[in-house]
């Protein structure tokens, strides 16, 4: 863990998190046969996952339709600098017209990695509904007037602190922490 770091969130409280998360869209979801949950390609996909793991687990239901969506030739700053971007596999395999869409995201910060995300969501159709997942809300650093539906966590963190989340799923322990500098 970094020297200028405070842990916000650690394993048990990841699980307590995720399984609020979950009835909460079930309670506005019920069985999902018309919502898509689609997580954000390269770390929306961890929660994406971990999510739909345990909705299959709490409703009985492994017919939730998920993909994860590459944002990354959408993004406003994709031909700035000199760094390479390399694509994340597009998993995808369904069209989102007329359903109710449920974004997911690890860390919601000025609002530009979702403004892409709906972006490269109308390639697949024109969805009845687009709510937002996040598990965490990094409050008053918006750019964009964009707002999550389902919060895990809401921190407010100076424009120079970085939020990070870790997962077990990259060999790491699942934490979030700030790490200031």
């Amino acid at each position: 863990m970094p020297i200028n770091s405070k842990i916000i969130l650690e394993k048990k409280q990841f699980s307590i998190v995720i399984d609020r998360l979950c009835y909460e869209l079930i309670e506005k979801h019920g069985l999902f046969e018309n919502t898509a949950i689609i997580g954000l390609q390269p770390r929306g996909i961890y929660l994406a996952r971990r999510v739909l793991k345990r909705l299959n687990e709490i409703t009985y239901n492994n017919s939730i339709t998920y993909g994860e969506l590459d944002i990354s030739f959408y993004r406003d700053d994709f031909r700035r600098g000199n760094e390479q971007i390399v694509p994340s596999e597009m998993k995808i395999n369904f069209t989102v017209e007329n359903k109710k869409v449920v974004l997911i995201d690890d860390v919601l910060y000025t609002g530009r990695s979702i403004r892409s995300a709906l972006d490269a969501l109308v390639d697949f159709g024109r969805p009845d509904k687009v709510e937002l997942m996040v598990l965490i809300d990094r409050r008053y650093s918006r750019h964009l007037p964009i707002q999550p539906d389902y919060t895990g966590i809401t921190v407010d963190t100076r424009s120079n602190d970085k939020v990070k989340v870790e997962w077990k799923e990259n060999n790491k322990a699942d934490a979030a922490m700030i790490i200031s500098d």
